[in-house]
């Protein structure tokens, strides 16, 4: 596999790499240091190194079979890929042999999985969830106790009963950053359960999103009063703030970075009023994993496209 490119950002490139790119020389991306090859890999999502990166050649299957590879798993559904996620993301955890740090997990999961994950990744450090809805408040709550490292936790349209939340709060004491944006129009139109559960429970925050939550002035004042350490507050789209008395100059003069209720939401990443219709129609929790399924990613007979023919 040869190719004449530049490596662009991935820089900076050995002299020899550099040397041959000024002389119009191909380059062999076969060959190139395994640490350059690993920080150019390390840009894909872990979908596409599973199913594409690691079949290219034996050079950068050696790569992406180094645990340092896997300290962090990016795994965003973005439509039906014909593919069993549930078992893919095992197989990233398993290849980190315990090192992973950090997990970003959109429109699937289970349980199940989430569980998994906290068994063989204690060291984790952030864990976001994206419109997971298979899993359940119980199983969350199940996870996240096993993880008492965690320092940055994004549960966006997942759900968390409230006492849950208390419960993952007392449980993780390093917590400081949150990001727990639910999507509830329904009765009652205004709710501090979850500020209060906050306040009671995470002092340590210094990031935290709410996005389109329920809360009033009596719930920020709770948050502003128990959060010492807190900086960044997003609070768009929380209508039922009205600021009263001093409020909104105790949030300016407290608050670094403030988001308020009506400020504009074109840099929000998440579309809330679109959710997936059939990513889970198909899933089956109570199916066995298929060992040929799970095998097919430590085949190391893949054609090497790169080796010399003598």
């Amino acid at each position: 596999m040869a190719s004449s490119s530049c490596l662009g950002p991935f820089s900076p490139a050995p002299p020899s790499l550099t040397q041959a790119m000024k002389d119009g020389e191909c380059i062999n991306w076969a060959e190139l240091p395994s640490d350059l090859t690993s920080s150019i890999l390390g840009r894909l999502d872990t979908i596409d190194i599973l199913e594409n990166a690691q079949k290219v050649c034996t050079s950068w299957r050696r790569v992406c079979k180094d645990p340092e590879m896997w300290r962090k798993i990016n795994m965003i559904n973005s439509g039906d890929l014909g593919l069993n996620l549930e078992i893919m993301c095992r197989h990233a955890v398993d290849r980190s042999q315990g090192g992973l740090v950090e997990i970003d997990i959109w429109h699937f999961g289970t349980d199940e999985l989430l569980n998994y994950i906290a068994d063989w990744s204690s060291n984790l450090r952030s864990l976001k969830l994206v419109k997971c809805s298979p899993i359940t408040s119980e199983g969350l709550t199940e996870a996240l106790v096993k993880l008492p490292l965690l320092e940055e936790l994004e549960l966006s349209y997942c759900p968390l009963s409230v006492e849950s939340l208390k419960v993952v709060g007392h449980s993780l004491p390093n917590l400081k950053t949150l990001k727990l944006n639910r999507l509830e129009r329904c009765f009652p139109l205004v709710s501090d359960d979850d500020a209060l559960a906050i306040a009671e429970t995470m002092p340590r925050l210094s990031h935290l999103q709410l996005f389109a939550n329920k809360l009033t002035d009596a719930g920020l004042n709770a948050i502003l009063d128990n959060c010492p350490d807190l900086e960044h507050l997003d609070l768009r789209q929380c209508f039922g703030i009205t600021f009263f008395g001093g409020l909104k100059k105790r949030c300016s003069e407290r608050i670094r970075v403030f988001r308020r209720p009506y400020d504009s939401f074109h840099d929000y990443p998440h579309d809330e009023a679109t959710f997936p219709t059939d990513s889970f129609d198909d899933y089956d929790p109570d199916s066995d994993y298929s060992d040929y399924y799970y095998d097919q990613y430590d085949n190391d007979d893949v054609y090497d496209p790169c080796r010399k023919s003598f």
